[in-house]
């Protein structure tokens, strides 16, 4: 359960470090860029521990899949950017790829 501690983290850092690239204005603003690089920099440290327990691919997706829609997220709620029905469609067969990959898939079951 730890390994999954690690990757909301792991999702967190990275969020973070998106978050505060558009806030940089193409790294110009400092404390923004600095952000940048300690989010992208944890996240990848995380990911790492993460990869000692669970399969890359179950990881990659969870990480890439929930990065994608939490961005959108923010980007939605912070940066008052549209969001679309097509929008919302994508993002739940998002989550629902990276659900039925956790939860359902054998493909990828971590062995204990």
């Amino acid at each position: 359960m730890q390994a999954y501690a690690y990757l909301a983290a792991a999702i967190a850092a990275e969020v973070t470090g998106t978050t505060a690239l558009k806030l940089s204005e193409g790294l110009t603003e400092p404390a923004p860029s600095v952000a940048v690089v300690a989010g992208y920099a944890g996240s990848f440290y995380l990911l790492g521990l993460v990869l000692e327990e669970l399969p890359v691919g179950v990881v990659y997706a969870t990480w890439a899949g929930a990065g994608v829609v939490a961005t959108a997220a923010v980007g939605v709620v912070v940066f008052d950017e549209a969001m679309d029905v097509a929008g919302v469609v994508g993002m739940a067969l998002v989550v629902a790829g990276v659900l039925l990959l956790n939860l359902v898939s054998d493909a990828y079951a971590p062995a204990y």
